[in-house]
């Protein structure tokens, strides 16, 4: 997978990974993907809502270290 753009959203709280990552979903292309990382566990729901809500494709989670990784194609 290339991931075109990287987020590091690691420390915030809810809202604002869905903030900064909505922001930096508006400067990619459609097809292109955003990493996002993140220490919020509550953005395991929020961001797969957000994707699906938006048009986006969740690709994939995973977690290491307490960090949680997305991975957004979109749309």
């Amino acid at each position: 997978m290339e991931v075109t753009q990287i987020l590091d959203a690691k420390g915030l709280a809810c809202p604002m990974p869905i903030v900064k990552t909505k922001k930096a979903m508006d400067t990619l292309e459609p097809g292109q993907v955003l990493e996002v990382q993140v220490t919020d566990k509550g953005a395991i729901a929020d961001l797969t809502a957000w994707s699906a809500a938006a048009g986006h494709t969740l690709l994939d989670h995973k977690e290491e270290q307490n960090v949680l990784t997305f991975y957004i194609k979109k749309a």
